[in-house]
This record gives C-alpha cells, structure tokens and sequence, in this order.
C-alpha cells in the first residue's frame, strides 16, 4: 500500500522529463531554460512520493 504514492511520483517524473526531451528536441536553443524547471518538477514530484512513504511508515511503526 506504501508504494501507492512512490508509483504516482514515478509517472510524474516520467512526465515532466518527457516533456523537457520533447520541447529540446523541439528547440534545442531553449535547453538552458527548461532544465532548470524540469529540475524543479522533478523535486516537487518527487517530494510528493516521499511525503506519502514517510507517512506510511508513521502509520506502520507508530500505531496510529
């Protein structure tokens, strides 16, 4: 049940470097621009999936 969460995290990251692949390919001139928010997409992904883990494991070890 606690990889619910990491596996939406992990679709997002797809997501967002999907995209980042996409609009270089698309016009490489703009690389510097999108990888700095596509870095950012990423942590904000990735927070959400270890926010949800840290959760289950307070709900698992701390009888809650």
């Amino acid at each position: 049940i606690s990889a619910t969460g990491l596996i939406g995290a992990g679709i997002g990251i797809a997501i967002v470097f999907a995209a980042l692949i996409n609009g270089v390919s698309r016009n490489p001139s703009l690389r510097d621009t999108l990888f700095p928010m596509a870095i950012l997409g990423f942590a904000l992904s990735e927070a959400t999936g270890l926010f949800c883990l840290m959760i289950s494991f307070m709900l698992m070890f701390m009888g809650a």
